[in-house]
Order: structure tokens, then sequence, then C-alpha cells
């Protein structure tokens, strides 16, 4: 009988951003008709221009070694609350939904929101596998869970 190992923070963690940008990625697909003719809606800037303002601020706050593409932390990572993060843990997942809204104005609408829609679960299961992982090595990070939301300030 086969005993199967279970899978590794690591390459599930590999698994969810190869899906997160598999995503991202047809998402732009999409979008380049409407960014090739010049069809860009305001409200699609205004999302991606928020998208951008957020990373921004993100790493103003986080330097570039302390945290990790995949969900599974860094070993000597240090948590960060000050900034976008004083409101949401996912500041960059919360990002990348933004600028992948905006790429979904710009396509066929029921397609995109599927798409958007998938990458929104991926970042879902990305985030609470972080967040069970940083309560095992942060142990302050149960009380930054009480006083925080996951991606929107004060709603989600």
């Amino acid at each position: 009988m086969l005993v199967s190992k279970p899978i590794s923070k690591r390459r599930l963690g590999s698994a969810l951003v190869l899906l997160q940008f598999g995503f991202l990625f047809f998402l732009g697909y999409l979008a380049t008709p409407s960014i090739l003719r010049g069809d860009i809606h305001l409200s699609a800037l205004a999302l991606a221009g928020t998208s951008l303002v957020l990373v921004g601020w993100t790493f103003r706050h986080n330097r570039l070694g302390n945290f990790n593409i995949r969900p599974d932390p860094k070993a000597m990572g240090v948590l960060i609350m000050s900034g976008p993060y004083q409101f949401i843990r996912h500041p960059m997942y919360s990002s990348v939904l933004l600028g992948a809204a905006a790429l979904a104005l710009l396509s066929e609408p029921l397609l995109a929101w599927c798409v958007w829609a998938l990458l929104a679960g991926v970042l879902i299961i990305k985030a609470t596998l972080e967040e069970r992982w940083m309560l095992e090595q942060h142990p302050n990070y149960g009380a930054y869970i009480q006083r925080s939301k996951r991606f929107l300030p004060w709603l989600l």
C-alpha cells in the first residue's frame, strides 16, 4: 500500500502562485484588445491607479526581503503592522485584486469576472494558509487578526 507524503508548504505555495499568475496573465490577455484600441475606461484606470498606490504604500512599510510571494512566511521574517498593514493583513493580495478588476473591466465581462473570481479564490486560500502559518511563527499574530481585516479595511 502506498502512503502519500503530505504536500510541503513550499510546493503548495508554489502551486497557488502558479495559479495566481496564470489567472492574471489570462486577464491581461483578455484585456489586450481593449488596451491596444485605447478603449480604457476611467473606472479601470482608477482601479489600476489605486492598485499601484497600495503597492507603493506597502513597499514603503515592508522590505522586499521580508515577505514571500508564496504563503509560507520567511523564517526570519518580521511582522509588520504599520502602513496599510494596520488596516489589512494582505495589502499585496488586495492590490492584485484591484489590478485584476481593472483588467476585467476591459475584457469580455462574463469570462473575465469568472477568471477574477477564480483568482480571488486562490488569494483567499493563500491568505488562509499564510495566516495559519503566521500564527505558528509569530505569537502576537492572533491579536493582530482580531484588530485588522483580511483584504478590505473595516469590511473583509
